[in-house]
């Protein structure tokens, strides 16, 4: 399957539906370690329609056992994104006024690394006013910067 356009404006109306909710065709992991690099897959998906099975590096969602690491975990869709490939989507990591909707933003947290991502909904080219959606902490349309953060990187995602 050959990649086509990102779509963002689809991934902005999946974060507005479900940003405060939880889609029944996804397990919920707030409960275990948390949901919100689930619902930024979920997200991603939404604008590609295309994920990457490969067991080893891939990323993809059967049910809420059978995922890829790369679906739930940080670092891992980070690393996916930055080198997939193949098949789902690519990313590469750039600066805040170079984001649009749909791109992603990871957050350090505790000063030791990154645990939190966020799918950008509107961007206003700086930090102060980019707004995010996001799960575990639930929100749709908050500022980047009320977060609490030691560091921040962005995902622009190139699909």
């Amino acid at each position: 399957m050959s990649k086509g356009e990102y779509d963002r404006k689809s991934v902005y109306e999946y974060a507005k539906t479900w940003a405060y909710l939880r889609n029944p065709q996804y397990y919920n992991y707030d409960l275990i370690g948390g949901d919100c690099t689930n619902f930024v897959s979920q997200c991603i998906f939404e604008g590609c329609k295309q994920m990457n099975y490969s067991k080893n590096d891939g990323w993809y969602y059967i049910d809420g056992n059978n995922k890829s690491p790369s679906w739930t975990g940080v670092e891992f869709l980070y690393k996916f994104l930055i080198s997939n490939k193949g098949n789902g989507p690519t990313g590469r990591e750039t600066t805040i006024d170079r984001l649009n909707i749909g791109d992603i933003i990871q957050l350090n947290l505790d000063g030791n690394k990154f645990s939190h991502s966020l799918v950008v909904v509107q961007n206003s080219k700086d930090i102060y006013n980019t707004l995010v959606a996001a799960h575990s902490f639930d929100t749709f349309g908050k500022k980047v910067a009320e977060y609490n953060y030691y560091d921040y990187r962005c995902i622009q995602i190139e699909y």
